[in-house]
């Protein structure tokens, strides 16, 4: 047996099987309950609408409300109409924001 042997083909046939395919069903809804959609109720709560007064903002890591007031208004000290639109979201400390959270951003009139 030469050193190169390995590399011959043998004779050949066609792949066996393993018996009959399971699992392959086309799905042709998305999976849930298809009367509860695709958004959970919890999901649906952190849906803001946008009018032309307001804007919507997802605080990303490393932002406060100054951050945010700043990059949006221009003045840091404006954090307070961020944190008052959003007081329901945020809760009684403006300094505990987390990264993930989507607050109205009311625009300047």
């Amino acid at each position: 047996m030469g050193l190169l042997d390995f590399f011959k083909k043998g004779k050949e046939e066609p792949a066996k099987g393993t018996g009959p395919v399971v699992g392959t069903q086309k799905v042709s809804q998305a999976p849930g309950h298809p009367e509860h959609g695709f958004f959970s109720p919890s999901d649906k709560q952190q849906i803001t609408d946008t009018s032309a007064n307001q804007d919507v903002y997802t605080v990303q890591s490393g932002d406060s409300l100054s951050k945010i007031a700043k990059k949006h208004y221009g003045n840091a000290n404006a954090w307070t109409k961020i944190y008052d639109a959003n007081k329901d979201k945020i809760g009684d400390n403006p300094d505990l924001i987390r990264p993930g959270q989507r607050f109205v951003i009311p625009r300047d009139k």
